[in-house]
């Protein structure tokens, strides 16, 4: 199938849209200004219930258009409903003409996999290497492995848009897990999560990387809309 144009925004820190001739879709809001239109299909995605993740306050948009679809990690205490699906890791949904998958995470919640009008999207929530200074090297070796077990689960797949964690708060190891997916699943697109106002560390991650065929988006302010 031939891939439709796509407009992405991004609204704060992993927060970003996903807009396509039918379907509006938000990943991860917990904070930014955004309008909820009321001529397309809108599906609120959240990852994990982690408050730079999560806001209630998504649920007030149903005022707005009544036939919002939520896909929540099953982390978030929210009861199901027909409008409401909790997922698991590893699990599949059909929601109209969308396929969406979870995987797991190395934090809590789950990683989405979303298949939209021909176009493949990854949504990595909180799925990162982390590798922190103070753990210790088991700890260090553990999440590495659970980050390189979940990236395997997706080799194969032609992913055209992946939003991945650069997070600075790292130090020297904020490129780890950026540089491992890419180098792994070589997807078309990645567009940087939980980078917080830290624009700086996108463009370090882009002179790190070097000359690639991915192209690294270098997101520079809030509600920056990007074609694709």
């Amino acid at each position: 199938m031939e891939n439709k144009p796509l407009k992405v925004e991004y609204l704060y820190h992993s927060g970003y849209t996903i807009e396509s001739g039918n379907y509006f879709l938000v990943f991860d809001y917990f904070r930014g200004n955004l309008t909820i239109p009321t001529d397309k299909q809108v599906i609120v995605f959240s990852s994990h219930g982690h408050p730079d993740h999560f806001n209630e306050e998504i649920f007030r948009w149903s005022r707005e258009n009544g036939s919002i679809i939520y896909i929540l990690s099953d982390d978030i205490d929210v009861h199901s409903t027909e409008t409401i699906k909790r997922m698991e890791p590893y699990e599949k949904l059909n929601v109209h003409d969308l396929t969406v998958e979870t995987l797991g995470s190395t934090d809590m919640g789950v990683s989405f996999l979303v298949k939209l009008e021909g176009s493949v999207i990854f949504f990595a929530g909180d799925l990162h290497w982390w590798y922190w200074d103070d753990d210790s090297k088991g700890e260090k070796r553990r999440m590495e492995t659970a980050f390189k077990d979940e990236i395997e689960r997706l080799k194969g797949q032609i992913i055209d848009l992946a939003f991945v964690p650069i997070d600075p708060r790292l130090g020297d190891f904020f490129h780890l897990g950026g540089e491992y997916f890419i180098n792994e699943i070589h997807p078309k697109k990645l567009f940087p999560l939980h980078f917080g106002d830290n624009y700086k560390v996108i463009g370090d991650f882009i002179n790190k990387m070097g000359n690639i065929d991915t192209q690294i988006i270098d997101v520079t302010h809030r509600n920056q809309v990007f074609e694709v």
